[in-house]
């Protein structure tokens, strides 16, 4: 076996269970609290477990009748949390995975619960979710129950709280603050009390990552450990961070009663399962940047490593050991490795084909034959190998006035006259590329046919009236009807028409929620729907397995961890100034694998060199998105774009198995340098950089290179900038000089023995 659950407690007793599981990179230990409940007391590769009194219990939830054990906003303490007593577990790893669930019962309700942990072999990063069935005689109304749950982090007063503010034109938006700042010192000891204040983060409705992205980090100020989390919730969610007997709780959730208006009645032998949760642990092995040993101690607890459970020595998903780095950045790397282990195997996120989409600074939702013929050749002559039509294909107004009429989406005659949108879509192949178009699936505008024709139920709804919001309905994908309707539409579009690329965008939000019949609550119908979304986004890549899809929600308002198992791309924004995208494209690493976020690159005739090669070179180290009026360029600037593309085509192989890292920090929104790099396993360095401003150089530490020979290599722009790259092997750091702004580099490391 690969995992390991060595209990010394039968798995039929209820008294003291003491147990350790996990693998080399995650090793976790359970022992019990005086009140019987498991703990989680250690989780780390090393370390020393924490007093089972400091943890939390496995399980917090709470239900109607059934509330929590004090007032206040942390979700610790519930009534029902702390009589989940253990039955037992059941080791289930592979030759990939450590999987472990732990059985237990409320002898009150005869509730039962079952906490499904799981760990990617080879990796530091707890996964967790919990599944609830009721086995007594009455019906329970549950209203919140966690997802994943870790005690014993260290106090407050060493730890800073990394949160990432995600608004529409402006995603990924990083900030840090000491967690004193919002969990005061009350004086515990004096009060032989816990503070009741919490730091608690939510996301709303079904855009679920607009205000935040559904993610957090500590950081350790002197010890050198940091903590990554995200809720794989594609609706509402929360996260709290509290102190707990001089240390610190994280508490990660999905939808709740009180937040997101989430409660769903179990009837006796029914079952509910919570959204997952991941948390990825990292510590930094010395000073500088660029990324930790992702197996290094940054769990619970401290010291030698003398009660951890024998795992089998296996090597898992690929991420560097590169020596000298930030805590931080080997969490983030940790992360980045876990989302590709769960998400949808496709070809896809290996050949990183390059697309262009005629919409951002472009055609801006307008296309017609005659405005697309002259730009899908001059994409193809910049190196373009899918083209992607945006919305407004399907529009037959004479105004543009498309948006509450959408539904049916068949194709304009007015807009394509001659051969109508078969005959662009021929001439994307003919050229060489895949042909893509733009859909939004899940909405109905009020003055569509299909408003009429589908039945009541297959839409949102509140107290039997259909939800409308800016001009349209919602689908609910429950319903059959609604299901049918898209795969028609979809198989249409990517059978009949052999279209191969699909851009689903999703631009209202609705919140809480619907209400269908048998639906408690609006949350619950809410989450009930994107549940029943991404199955039925599954099996129609069931049916099109070679269909590449992009998620969009107006740019980013949908990036949630569910999501991205699902699609292949994800749209980063909306934003349209490229003077502001870097802040994005720089951050992005931190929500999406480089190979699966969308960064725009439009550059414009009316563009000096130095500002094409800014927007260009900004999306080299993800999946770059080429628009533009590429088609009323100079040949000299078409081969600029062409050069870049050629340069992305050169080292997109090395960006699949990469890991990101921030030699300056994660970027600020107005920072007038930003730098993103990426570390592929036994193999380079990558470093874009971007100069907004500021003084004309800068150096950027890179720890995972220290005293090591490096050989810097300036790939972008291939002439013209004026820059210059220098290593210093005694200080480890890259001076990078930029004469002109706005300026940007992609720079490749390779990097010889110490």
């Amino acid at each position: 076996m690969t995992s390991t659950a060595d209990r010394t407690a039968d798995a039929s007793t209820t008294s003291s269970p003491t147990f350790g599981w996990g693998h080399p990179a995650l090793r976790a230990e359970f022992a019990a609290a005086a009140d019987g409940t498991p703990r989680l007391v250690r989780l780390g590769p090393t370390g020393t477990a924490v007093d089972p009194e400091v943890a939390l219990p496995l399980v917090e939830l709470t239900a109607v009748g059934h509330g929590s054990g004090w007032s206040g906003p942390r979700f610790t303490g519930t009534a029902l949390g702390s009589r989940l007593a253990y039955r037992g577990h059941r080791d289930a790893g592979s030759s990939d995975w450590a999987r472990l669930t732990v059985e237990l019962h409320d002898p009150v309700t005869a509730l039962t619960a079952f906490v499904e942990l799981t760990s990617p072999i080879g990796l530091p990063v707890l996964r967790s979710r919990v599944r609830l069935r009721n086995d007594g005689t009455d019906p329970l109304v549950v209203q919140s129950v966690s997802s994943l749950l870790l005690g014993g982090l260290p106090s407050p007063d060493v730890l800073d709280v990394h949160r990432a503010r995600n608004d529409w034109l402006a995603e990924c938006r990083w900030y840090a603050e000491p967690l004193r700042d919002s969990v005061a010192d009350i004086g515990v000891d004096a009060h032989q009390h816990d503070s009741r204040a919490a730091l608690t983060l939510t996301g709303r409705g079904s855009w679920p990552t607009d205000g935040h992205l559904p993610m957090g980090a500590l950081t350790e100020r002197d010890g050198g450990r940091a903590w990554v989390w995200q809720v794989e919730s594609p609706v509402g969610w929360r996260w709290d961070l509290g102190e707990r007997a001089h240390g610190t709780y994280l508490a990660l959730n999905g939808p709740t009663d009180a937040e997101h208006q989430w409660r769903v009645r179990l009837a006796p032998g029914e079952e509910i399962t919570t959204v997952w949760a991941a948390v990825a642990t990292g510590a930094d092995t010395g000073q500088g940047a660029g990324g930790g040993s992702p197996e290094a101690d940054a769990g619970l607890g401290s010291g030698a490593d003398s009660t951890a459970a024998p795992a089998a020595d296996r090597a898992g998903p690929s991420v560097p050991s590169p020596g000298v780095g930030s805590a931080l950045d080997a969490a983030w790397a940790a992360m980045t490795a876990y989302r590709r282990a769960v998400r949808r195997p496709h070809p896809d996120h290996g050949a990183l084909p390059v697309v262009f989409n005629d919409y951002m600074n472009t055609l801006m939702g307008d296309p017609t034959t005659e405005k697309l013929l002259p730009l899908i050749d001059a994409a193809a002559r910049a190196g373009a190998e899918y083209f992607c039509v945006d919305s407004g294909w399907y529009d037959d107004t004479v105004d543009g006035g498309w948006w509450d009429g959408v539904g049916a989406w068949q194709p304009s005659t007015r807009r394509f006259p001659d051969g109508g949108i078969e005959a662009v879509l021929d001439r994307i192949r003919e050229r060489g590329m895949v042909p893509g178009l733009w859909l939004e699936p899940e909405v109905v505008g009020v003055h569509s046919p299909v408003a009429s024709t589908l039945p009541p139920d297959a839409f949102f709804q509140r107290d039997g009236v259909r939800i409308t919001e800016q001009g349209r309905h919602q689908l609910d994908l429950r319903h059959p009807a609604a299901r049918a309707h898209l795969d028609r539409t979809v198989d249409r579009i990517a059978g009949d028409w052999s279209v191969g690329y699909l851009k689903l965008d999703y631009n209202i939000v609705v919140d809480p929620g619907t209400c269908a019949p048998g639906d408690l609550s609006p949350g619950a119908g809410l989450l009930g729907h994107a549940h029943a979304y991404l199955e039925w986004l599954s099996d129609v890549l069931d049916r099109h397995p070679g269909l590449v899809v992009e998620n969009c929600a107006s740019g980013g308002m949908r990036m949630d961890g569910a999501t991205l198992a699902v699609a292949q791309l994800q749209s980063l924004s909306d934003q349209q100034d490229p003077l502001r995208f870097p802040a994005i494209a720089a951050a992005a690493p931190t929500a999406v694998p480089p190979e699966q976020g969308a960064v725009w690159a439009y550059p414009q005739p009316g563009f000096d060199d130095d500002l094409i090669g800014f927007t260009l070179g900004g999306a080299l180290l993800g999946r770059i998105h080429l628009s533009g009026h590429l088609n009323r360029m100079s040949e000299r600037q078409l081969g600029l774009v062409r050069d870049a593309v050629d340069t992305y085509k050169s080292i997109r192989g090395d960006l699949a198995r990469a890991v990101p890292f921030w030699p300056l920090g994660l970027p600020g929104w107005a920072d007038p340098w930003l730098a993103l790099g990426l570390r592929v396993p036994e193999g380079p360095s990558y470093v874009s950089v971007w100069r907004r401003g500021g003084e004309a150089d800068v150096s950027l530490p890179l720890g995972h290179l220290a005293g090591r020979d490096v050989r810097p290599e300036i790939l972008h722009p291939s002439a013209g900038s004026g820059g210059s790259v220098v290593w210093n092997r005694d200080g480890h750091t890259l001076r990078v000089s930029l004469p002109r702004t706005p300026t940007a580099l992609l720079i490749r490391l390779h990097a010889g023995t110490g």
